[in-house]
């Protein structure tokens, strides 16, 4: 009775536990999808590279122990060579006898059973399968009649089975109906006496599953052959835990004759074997202590060594030499710590291996150690798959600031852009200026212009009278010109050649004396605007080689040299008379008689002299600028033509950067922390169990806050219980508690210490998430309305500011400072609460979010940075300094939330009360100031509020000097109240204690 007993229980446990790895195992296999799906959404968006998603990704390994771990059945596997023992096992886990019972004392290695593998059907079937899951058609003698055990003729091996290749390796398939085997479990038997390795037996029996391994054994020791097995599983799976079950033989009163003889004969040659074994395994172990004998021969006899007993030896202590269990873990220890599993996995390392000595203790170890074994399995996937989460979140954050830092690359450019087209516009306008001239009205700038035409023409005709009167300056192709008295006199083909020479020469250096005069006179020309211009188009252009873009520095360059580009001809400078002139001496010198003139020095000058003469300053004028007006209205056109493509370009690019942002912002990295928060709870969840809600203690917009029992090894805590209605909640959340959770620990922030999710909560419906943290005493809010005082809060604001000091130092904006989110603790010192509006500057979408009278102005346009904490600060310093929590007057008028928000946007505070410090109120007023950058940097804010504190602690320390004072002169006055009045002397504090201040007049010095 009592053994049935104890089977109904284990048949009552053991499916429990497979039922809730099933069920873990389903929701972590769903995790594992997720975050598979996720990766590759990632790698198709092409944000990262092949390198970088190798790292974001799972490696392989991982990702087979967890796809082995979330996909395969479990299958309970009994290894060993004791047939009895194995059948015993069997046995005692299905609770009814499956397997039949051998001899206890019979020859095993005599017995060939084959390898039995039990799983889930609707009703009993039998059969025999190859390794290739190939059944063989062979007749068993369990189909010849209704079984509860299975015959022995189809377990064993005899005659010619055992030649049969196909027979001699077909195992045995047993479907049945039994608790035991919901959720796809297996039981397998490895085979007794069979051909194979062990390894060979093993690889095939943990084939396609997860394999938790039992050994069974029925001495008191190891065989040859169990040892030989052992020391391949330590090499085959060295991490894997094994149950080592020793199935007791029946006590030598309970046996026959025969069967006490065969077991005598049995135990000494055991007992041989076992002391060769050990001997072995004993003289490996203690091989480096004879070394050490060998080589200290001066030892005494009370330090030399001791003989090591191996005989008689124990199961035990051959697992221990082997490394199987540990040598300093008795059997009481260990029953101690097999009911507290959680705690002893909860380090996320595998369980250790465990020997069942008394098989009547195989009921309640061997749900222990399958419950820990399958936790390990389940906490060791979940931590791989958050620690995965937690780098790709990571990533994802640098690829945020990356994704801003593009976004701020691109809006660079358009400003640089925009910079670009009203600084060539001005230059234009400029330019346009100086070459619009109007017919018949010449104002005082073109004037000045002129009169700088005029100083080149006459510079240039200095320069003229000094050049050098022995250059030749005529190349005339064909023509050999002559110069001097002995040379030929000029044709007036070749004559005129030469003139049209000289005079090109001189217009030439008149075009670049003219176009350095007007470039050097004009401010927007100058290398400082020029070079700004030249750079931004660099800027614009660097950005887009690949589009072809580079014509607007092309056009830039031409409007540049437009100046240099004018050319002035004869025509188009000089009079019209003087050109009829011209045409005429040249017409009279190819008369006949007319002596041609000689062309030497002075006939070039003068012919230079008489082309700088004849110069019209008005015709010149005219033509250098409707030249320069057409070149730069033409160049102009074409930058403004590049200047449109480049602003095609940026503005596609800050569209596509811009897509990438809300991808990541809404998409990628909400899905990835949701992944992050589930695994996270499943772990936390597997290795502390659910946290016991106590009574409430607060509740806000999107949760309820109750006190818990003390849970994950923290005392006191507090859970936060939090129910998302929808996709949108969800993400929001995981969000939150992965930028709370990624904050390092610092005194000034509540810490989240695990997560849970119950998906039983309402029925199943919808899962509610468990936040566990820190408990606090009291918020803001209710300390104020207790009446803290004065010094007290002082150091709450510092602490406040430190706080969110901490947060922007981690590149996070709060959001949500206010009295209901400052917590305290029982030495009154703050900290902030409720990081649910927190997030990083980059992923800010310039959503409205916050407590109406706590929101900067700003909030309300979607453009603002963590200044806003800074305005929500200067708002509860308001409420500190107040010393109550009643709503200022010009807030409290307002009847709704619309108007408090209508009155905030309009840029109302609240008002000075009488009690306010002037150096509180200014900081104050600092703090909510309209325009963001003239608000404090929190340092300082930090600063001002050590000075403030400075003051009032000196400020008491006079007020309790004066009190002291005060105290000592009415006690004076009492004891002299009837013979006179003795007056005081002030109390005059000093760093350690008070001290009377005693005039010197009345210091008496003794001469003893």
């Amino acid at each position: 009775m009592k053994r049935s007993g104890r089977r109904r229980k284990m048949s009552a446990n053991l499916p429990g536990e497979f039922a809730k790895f099933a069920k873990n195992s389903k929701y972590l296999r769903r995790i594992w999808r997720d975050t598979k799906a996720s990766l590759d959404d990632i790698a198709k968006c092409g944000y990262f590279s092949e390198d970088q998603l190798a790292q974001l990704r799972l490696n392989e390994t991982d990702d087979q122990f967890i796809g082995r771990t979330v996909m395969q059945p479990v299958a309970l596997v009994v290894l060993g060579h004791s047939c009895w023992a194995k059948a015993r096992v069997v046995n005692e886990l299905f609770g009814q006898s499956v397997l039949p019972v051998t001899s206890p004392v019979g020859d095993e290695s005599q017995l060939t059973w084959r390898m039995v593998r039990f799983s889930a059907g609707n009703q009993t079937e039998i059969s025999l399968a190859l390794p290739n899951s190939l059944e063989l058609v062979e007749h068993l003698a369990a189909y010849d009649q209704p079984w509860r055990t299975i015959p022995r003729a189809d377990l064993e091996v005899e005659g010619e089975a055992r030649k049969d290749p196909a027979l001699s390796a077909a195992a045995l398939e047993i479907r049945m109906k039994h608790p035991l085997l919901r959720d796809e479990v297996q039981v397998v038997a490895t085979p007794c006496n069979d051909t194979l390795s062990f390894e060979q037996t093993y690889r095939r029996a943990t084939e396609g599953c997860t394999p938790l391994l039992l050994y069974a054994f029925a001495e008191e020791a190891f065989t040859e052959k169990e040892l030989a097995d052992l020391y391949e599983l330590k090499r085959i799976a060295p991490k894997t835990p094994v149950l080592f079950i020793r199935a007791n033989l029946p006590a030598t009163s309970e046996l026959t004759e025969s069967e006490q003889h065969a077991r005598s004969l049995r135990n000494a040659r055991l007992a041989e074997q076992v002391q060769l074994c050990t001997a072995y395994v004993d003289g490996e172990n203690s091989g480096s202590e004879d070394k050490q004998a060998l080589e200290s021969p001066m030892q005494t006899e009370e330090d030399a060594p001791k003989s090591v007993i191996t005989l008689p030896v124990t199961a035990q202590q051959q697992l221990c030499s082997m490394g199987f269990i540990s040598k300093h873990f008795p059997e009481k220890q260990r029953h101690h710590d097999r009911r507290r599993p959680n705690v002893r996995c909860s380090n996320g390392c595998s369980p250790s291996s465990e020997l069942i000595e008394n098989f009547d203790d195989f009921a309640c170890n061997v749900c222990i150690f399958v419950r820990t074994a399958l936790q390990s399995l389940l906490v060791s996937a979940a931590s791989l798959l958050n620690t995965t989460h937690l780098h790709c979140l990571r990533t994802m954050n640098i690829f945020i600031l990356l994704c801003t830092y593009f976004t701020a690359s691109v809006v660079q450019p358009v400003h640089r852009h925009w910079h670009a087209q009203h600084t060539q516009a001005l230059n234009f306008e400029l330019f346009y200026d100086l070459l619009y001239i109007r017919v018949g009205n010449v104002d005082s700038w073109h004037f000045r212009r002129r009169r700088k035409c005029c100083r080149a023409v006459r510079v240039l005709r200095c320069g003229c009278m000094l050049k050098n009167p022995t250059r030749n300056v005529f190349t005339i192709p064909g023509v050999i010109v002559d110069e001097g008295e002995q040379a030929a006199p000029p044709t007036a083909s070749v004559l005129q050649i030469c003139t049209s020479q000289i005079q090109d020469l001189v217009l030439g250096m008149l075009n670049a004396a003219v176009a350095e005069k007007l470039v050097g006179s004009m401010n927007c020309l100058r290398e400082s605007f020029v070079g700004t211009l030249e750079r931004c188009l660099a800027s614009l252009e660097g950005v887009c080689k690949e589009d072809d873009c580079m014509q607007a520095s092309n056009a830039l360059k031409q409007i540049l040299n437009a100046a240099y580009q004018v050319k002035v001809t004869v025509k188009t400078s000089s009079s019209l008379l003087w050109v009829l002139w011209e045409k005429m001496k040249q017409l009279v010198q190819t008369l006949p008689g007319r002596a041609p003139p000689r062309i030497d020095a002075e006939w070039r000058q003068r012919v230079a002299a008489d082309m700088l003469e004849s110069l019209s300053e008005w015709r010149l004028a005219r033509c250098i600028c409707s030249q320069f007006r057409e070149r730069l209205r033409s160049s102009h056109e074409q930058f403004q033509a590049a200047m449109r493509q480049l602003e095609a370009v940026h503005s596609g690019r800050l569209e596509r950067t811009e897509t990438q942002r809300i991808k990541v912002r809404k998409l990628h990295a909400p899905r990835l922390a949701r992944c992050a928060l589930e695994s996270t709870s499943l772990r936390d969840e597997i290795l502390y169990g659910m946290p016991q809600l106590g009574r409430e203690l607060g509740r806000g917009q999107y949760g309820v806050v109750y006190s818990s029992e003390p849970w994950g090894g923290r005392s006191p805590c507090a859970v936060k219980s939090v129910v998302p209605p929808d996709d949108k909640h969800w993400n929001d959340l995981a969000m939150e508690f992965f930028y709370t959770r990624s904050v390092p620990d610092h005194d000034r922030i509540v810490q989240i210490r695990g997560s849970v999710i119950d998906h039983n909560y309402a029925g199943g419906t919808t899962p509610a998430v468990l936040l566990v943290m820190d408990r606090m005493q009291k918020d803001l809010y209710t300390a104020l309305r207790a009446g803290l005082s004065w010094p007290a809060r002082l150091r709450v604001a510092l602490d406040v500011v430190q706080g969110i000091r901490f947060l922007h130092s981690q590149g996070l904006v709060h959001r949500d400072i206010k009295l209901k989110n400052v917590l305290l603790d029982r030495a009154d010192r703050a900290k902030l609460t409720d990081l649910g509006f927190c997030k990083p500057e980059a992923m800010m979408s310039g959503s409205i979010v916050g407590t109406p009278i706590h929101m900067a102005p700003e909030l309300f346009t979607g453009r603002y940075d963590n200044s806003v904490d800074t305005y929500a600060f200067g708002i509860l310093f308001w409420y500190i300094c107040a010393g109550h929590v009643k709503l200022p007057y010009v807030f409290e008028q307002c009847q709704t939330k619309d108007q408090l928000w209508s009155c905030v946007r309009k840029g109302a505070r609240p008002e000075r009360l009488p009690q306010f410090t002037d150096d509180c109120w200014r900081l104050m007023e600092q703090c909510w100031a309209s325009d963001p950058q003239r608000r404090p940097l929190l340092g300082d804010v930090e600063l001002v509020l050590e000075a403030i504190s400075q003051q009032q602690q000196e400020a008491a320390h006079t007020h309790e000097s004066q009190q002291l004072s005060e105290s000592i002169c009415s006690s004076q006055q009492q004891q002299t109240g009837g013979y006179g009045y003795t007056p005081c002397r002030p109390i005059v504090p000093t760093k350690d204690k008070y001290e009377l201040a005693v005039p010197v007049s009345e210091l008496s010095v003794s001469t003893e």
